[in-house]
């Protein structure tokens, strides 16, 4: 990947990419449902049934690497979200601190 496109990605959020990556995997899964409906219903020559399933299985594969890809990022967005609760609750411990250590200076 270029530069430019990595400067890009590391701009878009976790939770735009999960979403970027969810609408992939699900206009695959339609395409799939498309290809498999196209395979019973219509009257297909043996290699047209095999290009079909060869297809099919290039799709399939597809969906599997976007899952994975959905596992990884979903994984992150937790990681993202236990450090942003972490920073919150260190930020309302040290408020405690300095405002109940300031009230027992007085």
């Amino acid at each position: 990947m270029t530069k430019s496109k990595d400067k890009r990605r590391e701009k878009i959020s976790v939770a735009s990419e999960i979403d970027r990556v969810e609408e992939r995997r699900s206009r695959c899964q339609d395409n799939i449902e498309r290809t498999e409906l196209r395979n019973r219903r219509e009257q297909l020559s043996d290699r047209e049934r095999q290009d079909l399933e060869d297809e099919m299985a290039v799709m399939q594969e597809r969906v599997q690497k976007l899952d994975k890809e959905l596992d990884i990022l979903r994984g992150e967005n937790r990681r993202n979200m236990m450090m942003s609760v972490a920073l919150l609750a260190l930020s309302a411990v040290m408020y405690y601190v300095f405002l109940y250590n300031d009230e027992d200076l007085s």
